[in-house]
């Protein structure tokens, strides 16, 4: 039997498949500068740098898939995960009704590991 912390350390993460899946959906985007969501002269190459970003964070269990995930540069993820400049609440509603456009039924309890529920 597999080890029940690996499991969900893996259910986590995005995989290739995944990052494939959002890459594709955001065109390669990031969400927040396609909506110039406070831009800043000063961003410079982070505004270039892609990664994919958790809605609920993996540190909240929240899953690795694509309902749960949009394409994030360093800049605007760093701002929304540190949330030193307190924008993070407005980043997440963003985050949130931007998942909802692109998924009609999707539903924020859903997005968090479970043991119970099945993989």
């Amino acid at each position: 039997m597999k080890n029940r912390s690996s499991r969900a350390a893996k259910a986590r993460e995005f995989s290739t498949k995944a990052r494939r899946e959002i890459f594709m959906r955001d065109k390669g985007c990031c969400i927040f500068c396609s909506k110039l969501y406070r831009m800043s002269e000063t961003a410079g190459i982070a505004t270039e740098i892609i990664q994919v970003m958790h809605y609920v964070p993996r540190s909240k269990n929240g899953l690795g898939i694509p309902q749960n995930g949009a394409l994030g540069c360093v800049y605007h993820h760093q701002m929304m995960d540190n949330g030193n400049e307190g924008f993070r609440k407005e980043m997440l509603d963003i985050f949130r009704e931007y998942l909802k456009s692109k998924y009609p039924d999707w539903n924020e309890e859903e997005l968090t590991w479970n043991k119970w529920r099945r993989e």
